[in-house]
């Protein structure tokens, strides 16, 4: 208490003295409680209360629990003391009075009511769980009325998030441990058609950023979000936390803390898929048990550099990052020639760069194909393996061929984005764009928020309206498609409604903006790079007229 007191004092001499920009202000949380330390480092439920007193503290203060108080209260001079109630610590069940110490005694108007608001602040903490209980309590009879507008409605299953852990190591060469775990979680959960999974591609939207989980739970539309942390504690140990919260209630359904051997690692992470799903959906059948089995669990070296490799891959950072995806997936599969889902990392990047115009190979969609039936000869199982074989039939305009691989892809991906996307672009190309809509609805709603991905799928679903009559609604979706990635993948089928639906001036406005951007463009060139996306030539004409009515050539 001294010494917080102290540092604190120190401080503010500092402070006096120093511009506002080199000024030093800190929160203190002080608890008494059992500890443990282990390889130099110090956790345990005291350390816990006091980093969730140290949130509590305005800056230049300290916060103590009750424990505290009546420890030194009658021994040390501790100055102005406000009461702060007894607040609701999150993930701390017991409630206990909590005392915030000040730099001074309030002196005049503004200081008191400084303390004024400071308490007003705690009291505003303790209505808004109240209000939060009333709510729960009057929910049943609300919920049939009320639905939040600003994301997508529960599914009729359970519906998860997994959120990238936080490396708490401090280096950033550590990212990979928490999300190889993260991933490996996802991908496992991911397999069970009971379930509903949010990608992983939009889950990362959310790293680095401070989020309130009931609110990526209302933009996702999700009911459970599970968060986690990782720490490297010495050379060969780690620390993984995680932690299910179903965000409608904002309760803590479950918890676990591992110090384990860092070779561990796959122990670890399907530890907490079972976990997950032992409280999320219990009542699983052999089927799905045997398919939630069967993760990788070989070589440590090799999925570290399939996770950096897929990471790469899926962060749409153009022709580098999709090369040095493959990179890494290469040298996976290097070290393990086994490892079937670091093939299909590999084809996808052959896939990305043809279908982007990064590539000249004229071997590229042959690649597509071997990677693809590579993985599927060592995992029949893998879903976006079928998915690689498919959309290269597509590609090659084989869609009987290709249909078959992609509905088997969704199948085996229930919770896959990608695959969804790609059997309803082959529904779209072969005139079945009504059967295609309810496909592509379920990719945008898997994988919302990622700029490219989600953006390319509502081009897809957007063109899908279109080739089905329903105007308005494909102006509305390929709109969005375009704010996500402007000038991307819908701008054709957008100025093509626009047309076709005779909004004339809007198609010509359009059209401009992309002649603007690329002075070269060519309606020759654009049906030579999508020949492959309407089986009959009809309907590509149909296309090419209406973009020829908004004067592109």
């Amino acid at each position: 208490m001294q010494c917080a007191q102290q540092i604190q004092a120190q401080l503010r001499t500092h402070n006096a003295e120093q511009e506002k920009a080199e000024q030093i202000h800190i929160r203190i949380g002080i608890h008494l409680g059992d500890i443990v330390q282990r390889d130099g480092d110090v956790f345990g439920d005291g350390v816990n209360i006091a980093s969730r007193l140290q949130g509590l503290a305005e800056p230049d203060t300290v916060c103590i629990s009750d424990m505290v108080y009546r420890d030194v209260v009658k021994k040390l001079d501790l100055g102005a003391v406000v009461s702060m109630g007894k607040p609701k610590l999150k993930n701390i069940t017991e409630r206990f009075a909590v005392y915030a110490l000040l730099s001074e005694s309030p002196q005049g108007f503004r200081q008191q009511l400084h303390v004024r608001r400071f308490r007003l602040k705690q009291w505003r903490r303790t209505l808004q769980i109240a209000v939060v209980v009333l709510l729960a309590g009057v929910g049943g009879l609300v919920h049939h009325f009320y639905r939040p507008t600003e994301g997508p409605s529960l599914p009729d299953k359970p519906s998860v998030v997994i959120l990238p852990f936080l490396n708490l190591t401090g280096d950033p060469n550590q990212e990979l441990l928490g999300d190889g775990i993260v991933e490996g979680v996802t991908t496992g959960l991911a397999k069970l058609p009971g379930l509903f999974i949010i990608s992983r591609s939009s889950a990362f939207t959310y790293k680095g950023k401070e989020m309130k989980v009931r609110d990526v739970s209302r933009e996702l539309g999700v009911r459970y979000v599970v968060e986690g942390s990782v720490q490297k504690a010495g050379s060969d140990r780690i620390r993984v936390t995680a932690q299910l919260i179903d965000a409608t209630t904002d309760q803590h359904v479950w918890a676990e803390n591992y110090d384990r051997p860092a070779r561990d690692i796959f122990a670890v992470r399907d530890d907490i898929t079972r976990k997950l799903v032992t409280h999320i959906a219990p009542r699983i059948t052999k089927v799905e048990q045997a398919l939630l089995e069967r993760t990788y669990a070989g070589n440590l070296e090799a999925y570290n550099y399939f996770v950096r490799g897929s990471l790469f891959r899926e962060q749409g950072g153009g022709k580098e990052k999709n090369a040095e995806g493959r990179q890494f997936c290469q040298k996976a599969v290097e070290i393990d020639p086994t490892y079937a889902h670091a093939y299909v990392c590999i084809g996808l990047t052959y896939w990305h760069a043809w279908i982007f115009g990064w590539t000249q190979d004229p071997q590229a969609l042959e690649q597509v194909l071997s990677y693809g039936q590579k993985a599927v000869a060592l995992d029949d199982s893998l879903s976006p393996a079928h998915e690689l074989i498919g959309i290269h039939y597509v590609a090659k305009q084989e869609y009987e061929r290709a249909l078959p691989e992609l509905q088997r892809a969704v199948e085996l991906g229930p919770n896959w984005s990608s695959p969804h996307a790609a059997l309803g672009m082959a529904l779209n190309a072969t005139g079945r764009a009504a059967e295609a809509i309810p496909l592509l609805e379920q990719a945008v709603r898997l994988n919302p928020r990622h700029p490219l991905w989600a953006a390319s799928y509502l081009a897809t679903l957007g063109n899908a309206y279109r080739l089905t009559g329903q105007y308005d609604k494909a102006i509305e979706t390929l709109k969005k498609a375009m704010s996500m990635h402007p000038l991307g993948g819908g701008t054709m089928s957008l100025i093509a409604t626009y047309s076709e639906a005779e909004h004339d001036d809007e198609a010509k406005a359009l059209a401009e903006q992309v002649l603007q951007k690329n002075p070269q463009f060519s309606l020759a060139a654009l049906q030579k790079r999508f020949f492959f996306l309407y089986k009959d030539p009809a309907e590509f004409e149909r296309v090419l007229a209406a973009l020829r009515k908004a004067e592109l050539r």
